[in-house]
């Protein structure tokens, strides 16, 4: 995978200030030749930099605006079939393997409390599990943001070595 240099920076700042703007815009704004916009943008993808280009949606507007990290702690050997059932439960939005208190970490959207508590009732009964700890978001504080990861990571590589 190549280090994402100054221009890939740009183009992702772009990318992420305006969505939905053409390749040609995009090309246009940048300075560059619409075909190396499109090789860097294909590399971009490649390397998995670019993950995505769907529209991020907000699971309060969807009718779940209770946001719960929940903690599961799974019997040695069972990780990746707690992980493969996790998938199977519409609610769990992220699931991450982590070290420290716990197993695995999910992000979980649910209607109110008290699915939420089934949703936990639930992930309770699935084999391999052996407890779960609940923390209920109160209040966002730094949305989902990447704009500012890629600004760092352009001006590094703006720098001379």
């Amino acid at each position: 995978m190549a280090p994402v240099d100054a221009l890939d920076a740009r183009i992702l700042r772009l990318l992420l200030e305006q969505p939905q703007t053409s390749v040609r815009e995009y090309a246009r704004v940048l300075g560059v030749a619409r075909g190396t916009l499109q090789a860097r943008l294909t590399r971009l993808e490649r390397d998995g930099v670019i993950t995505g280009t769907g529209p991020r949606l907000s699971p309060a507007a969807l009718g779940h605006p209770v946001l719960a990290f929940v903690h599961i702690e799974v019997t040695q050997g069972h990780l990746d079939e707690v992980g493969d059932a996790l998938a199977e439960v519409p609610e769990i939005i992220e699931a991450y393997s982590i070290t420290g208190g716990g197993d695995l970490m999910t992000r979980v959207a649910a209607r109110d409390n008290g699915h939420l508590e089934d949703i936990i009732q639930r992930l309770i009964q699935l084999p391999g599990v052996v407890r779960t700890r609940t923390e209920v978001a109160l209040r966002e504080r730094v949305p989902y943001r990447m704009l500012p990861l890629v600004d760092a990571v352009g001006r590094a590589a703006a720098r001379p070595r």
